[in-house]
């Protein structure tokens, strides 16, 4: 039988989203190997519908939904469906994000307009819906993937970087207000990660390379641990705040991004 460090996740159910690939699908997997029942949600029907043939599920078990974060009452008819016909949820991982870059002065309506509300108001339809059955049951863990980039000025990334800080804020006022149920509300910030978003960043095979070592023209600095990160480095992260090790900490945003940031 294989050795969990998080018995107590076991046959809990949770749902993560954007778990058709990157950090989402590798918290899906992670929490997989600990028995968790995942329900993975995404908009990409396609590469979602593969999540099986890809992932090492463990002990746990995997279902799939699509649906868009940004749908409020497709978002709260599908979080009753799942609470009635696989059971409480007990942990929920938002993920789902998009990125749109461009200098503030260029980025069109729909850019911001599509950034927040995936990035941002999708966090909020999602932790709404579930935190209101969490609360008769005064039981729950939440945890929002952030970024960086909510903490530190970037180049071409104002719309990203305010729905992110935006879904932190939301995060931290929400872990405030649940406390007092026993529910704990953090965040996981990574920095430069690889995963498709990162790649799309990446011109050449110095893409890497051009990442760790930073940019003086974009006033960004590299990353002083000489790596990008994996998605399972997040992952790992993510499922220890989940779990009861992590029993005493809530409304905390653990940066990951091997320093990138001079943990400003």
């Amino acid at each position: 039988m294989q050795f969990s460090e998080y018995p107590e996740l076991k046959n809990q159910v949770a749902l993560v989203t954007g778990a058709a690939q990157g950090i989402g699908a590798a918290v899906a997997q992670e929490l997989c190997r600990h028995g968790v029942h995942v329900v993975a949600l995404d908009v990409q029907s396609a590469v979602l519908q593969a999540l099986h043939q890809r992932l090492e599920i463990g002990e746990g078990q995997l279902s799939t939904r699509t649906i868009d974060v940004r749908k409020a009452q497709a978002v709260e008819a599908l979080v009753d469906t799942i609470e009635k016909q696989t059971g409480p949820i007990g942990l929920l991982v938002n993920v789902a994000g998009i990125l749109r870059m461009a200098p503030v002065v260029e980025l069109s309506d729909e850019d911001w307009a599509t950034s927040l509300d995936v990035n941002a108001t999708g966090v909020f339809n999602l932790t709404r819906a579930v935190a209101r059955r969490m609360v008769p049951r005064q039981a729950g863990s939440i945890v929002t993937v952030g970024s960086n980039a909510a903490g530190v000025p970037r180049m071409q990334m104002a719309a990203y970087a305010a729905s992110k800080a935006a879904a932190t804020a939301l995060t931290m006022c929400l872990g405030l207000e649940l406390a007092q149920h026993k529910i704990r509300c953090n965040v996981v910030s990574p920095g430069s990660t690889d995963t498709a978003m990162q790649r799309m960043l990446w011109h050449d095979e110095t893409g890497p390379q051009r990442v760790i070592a930073g940019s003086l023209e974009t006033f960004r600095l590299g990353i002083p641990l000489g790596r990008i990160a994996k998605p399972a480095d997040i992952a790992n992260a993510v499922v220890f705040l989940l779990s009861e090790r992590a029993r005493h900490i809530t409304m905390h945003d653990l940066r990951i991004d091997g320093g990138a940031t001079l943990g400003a």
